[in-house]
């Protein structure tokens, strides 16, 4: 496909180097001509200096021929309007980068009226990711499948848990079937499990299991499953009112730590339930005063990478409270992984797997698309979800028999609400969801999981 991506920041970039993977063709159009210039000479995309809401820029970069614009520049209005005249002018889908919670409010109506395909919010989806985190907070990451039937955990096997020391088959009877280990990560090697796969401690595992079972299947690992009731929040930014409001409708208890002043009382006016300490975040008396060392929770959402990691990593030292750190720009997750800092989130990546999704399903119209699109442990890991339509030529065949791609495993069916945990006696079924996990490529359709 043809792309037009307008806005050569880190989510415009992040996406181009995604989508270079897919093997689209991608042309960036920006103003700034340092990062196009950083941009050609690191991926093999086309560039376009000018505005992205020029109509003469757009021809230029190839509006006519473009499947797809995606307009992530910093500036709400000028994505809508780049997007509304490639509606008018050109004859391809159109997504826009919409932050600012003002028109969130109203994003149905503006998507509605200016023919948007998708509209992405980086520091929505963040902070949606954030409250999943909270409600499971011995999750490092929490991913979600088949309308939040399915859920996707990660978290690190402790010394004296009964994992350590088994084996697939023997995890298996342990827990009754009710969860199934699809990722072991050691020492930086990422291994989709067999049966005779070892845990140890040490090891950190993802694991996929029906939303029913996950407070059994914790307290039985003797994890924590309790959910978080109080939070506090470093950063007063948009990605932090996001989560402010969607926590307080949950009924929890939100403080924010905010060092302008003017912010402080625009969120005082939005979020009038909230807590909103006008401070320095990296201010430890501050912190001590305002009980982070029996703090539940510690979200770290300044605008700096840099700060966000100390805090954690203080937060991590002084408390035990459940850590959440934001990472904007910061591109060493190698590294970052190492760190204390509880659970990352990426808003960049968020975004990118969500168009990825929609790409996918664009050029694979009418077949089992991906239905939602997971790139776990810096891009080495897909999740996927398909929904199995007639016609498909791998229904009815034992999964066993199936002769799946190396490094992959069918991880969770939904037949008709009833979730399975598959073995490989199981079949997959026309109107099944089947959620599939691999260290492989090219999965853009559910035929694709098996050897041609």
């Amino acid at each position: 496909m043809n792309i037009i991506i307008v806005g050569c920041g880190k989510v415009g970039l992040t996406l181009a180097q995604q989508l270079l993977q897919e093997d689209h063709a991608i042309t960036i159009v920006d103003l700034n001509k340092e990062r196009l210039e950083a941009a050609v000479g690191s991926m093999d995309v086309q560039a376009v200096l000018g505005n992205g809401t020029s109509y003469g820029i757009l021809m230029e970069a190839g509006l006519k021929t473009a499947d797809l614009l995606i307009a992530v520049t910093d500036h709400d209005e000028r994505n809508m309007l780049s997007c509304l005249i490639a509606r008018k002018a050109g004859n391809c889908q159109v997504i826009a980068r919409v932050r600012d919670p003002s028109y969130y409010e109203d994003i149905d109506f503006i998507k509605g009226e200016l023919g948007l395909s998708m509209v992405i919010n980086p520091e929505w989806a963040a902070a949606r990711d954030i409250m999943r985190l909270l409600q499971i907070p011995s999750a490092l990451d929490v991913d979600i499948f088949d309308r939040s039937r399915v859920n996707m955990l990660r978290f690190p096997i402790q010394a004296g848990s009964p994992l350590d020391g088994k084996n697939m088959m023997e995890v298996n009877a342990l827990l009754s079937g009710r969860m199934l280990v699809c990722i072991r990560e050691r020492n930086g090697e990422i291994v989709i499990p067999k049966g005779n796969t070892e845990l140890r401690a040490g090891d950190k595992i993802s694991v996929v299991m029906p939303s029913g079972q996950i407070a059994w299947v914790l307290q039985r690992l003797k994890l924590q499953a309790k959910p978080i009731r109080a939070v506090t929040i470093a950063g007063g930014g948009s990605t932090s009112e996001y989560l402010a409001t969607i926590l307080q409708r949950a009924g929890m208890q939100v403080k924010i730590i905010e060092s302008s002043r003017a912010r402080c009382e625009v969120l005082a006016e939005r979020l009038p339930k909230a807590q909103i300490i006008c401070g320095d975040c990296s201010d430890k008396t501050l912190l001590s005063e305002e009980g982070l060392p029996s703090a539940e929770a510690f979200i770290c959402l300044t605008g700096l990478d840099e700060e966000n990691i100390m805090l954690a990593l203080y937060a991590g030292k002084v408390s035990q409270a459940k850590v959440v750190t934001k990472i904007s720009r910061i591109d060493f997750e190698e590294v970052v992984e190492d760190l204390n800092l509880g659970s990352v989130i990426y808003p960049k990546n968020i975004t990118a797997e969500n168009i990825v999704r929609y790409v996918r399903a664009l050029g694979n119209a009418g077949s089992n698309n991906v239905e939602t699109l997971y790139r776990l442990l810096d891009g080495r890991v897909e999740a996927m979800e398909f929904i199995v339509h007639p016609g498909s030529d791998i229904t009815g065949i034992r999964i066993q028999d199936l002769k799946l791609k190396k490094d992959l495993l069918v991880c969770s069916i939904n037949r008709k609400g009833r979730i399975i945990t598959p073995t490989g006696q199981d079949t997959i079924e026309v109107g099944d969801v089947v959620v599939v996990v691999t260290t492989g490529k090219g999965i853009r359709d559910l035929r694709d999981i098996v050897r041609s």
